[in-house]
């Protein structure tokens, strides 16, 4: 099987897995600047062709010369969108640093020892509840990122899914990007490292 790439699209960089350890170095495209409520990945599509270039160079420095046989797995924000779902498909593909690409978001990713769970985290834009079962996204809200009721959202997650009012179902507070402190009540704390070190050792099989 070929080797798999675990790689995590963040709210402001691209964090890719070090071939010789389970740390993570960060991918930036030079002279991208930061949009407000954008997704900074959207602006790759300015210049495509530049973009896919400096990222297969970045590959190719840390995985060496059979970079071009690996898998991508990626993991995305929460609220990816299915036409962004595609483009990072196509992106990733068509930059000629990997054989495959596979995507799961954040939530899905967040943990492997429950089935069921809820997750919840903020991304550029959005605050994003989720109900995962077995893997499988089987609800999901979105809240602006700039105009929310805390408690309200807070009441939601018990009522995300039927599943979730009548048995006890975990929450997990994804904290990568540094930003949910006011939502630390609400379940377990996953810290960056946390989540880092989950995705460092990902099944591709199950993304």
């Amino acid at each position: 099987m070929p080797k798999a790439i675990p790689m995590i699209i963040t709210n402001k960089d691209i964090l890719v897995k070090k071939k010789e350890s389970d740390e993570f170095v960060s991918f930036v495209m030079p002279g991208i600047e930061e949009i407000c409520n954008i997704p900074f990945y959207h602006l790759f599509a300015q210049k495509i062709s530049e973009c896919q270039y400096y990222f297969k160079q970045f590959i190719k420095k840390e995985y060496g010369k059979k970079f071009s046989k690996s898998i991508l797995a990626i993991i995305t924000p929460d609220d990816t969108t299915p036409l962004e779902s595609i483009f990072i498909n196509e992106f990733f593909l068509n930059s000629g640093a990997c054989k495959e690409v596979c995507q799961m978001t954040m939530g899905q990713a967040i943990s492997k020892e429950h089935a069921k769970y809820v997750s919840i985290s903020k991304s550029s834009r959005n605050i994003i509840l989720q109900y995962i079962c077995n893997n499988e996204v089987r609800a999901k809200r979105f809240y602006d990122f700039n105009s929310y009721d805390k408690e309200g959202i807070i009441e939601d997650a018990k009522r995300l899914h039927i599943d979730i009012e009548y048995e006890d179902v975990p929450v997990f507070v994804n904290n990568l990007n540094m930003n949910m402190d006011e939502f630390f009540e609400m379940g377990e704390v996953v810290s960056p490292k946390e989540f880092l070190d989950k995705i460092a050792v990902i099944d591709v099989e199950k993304v």
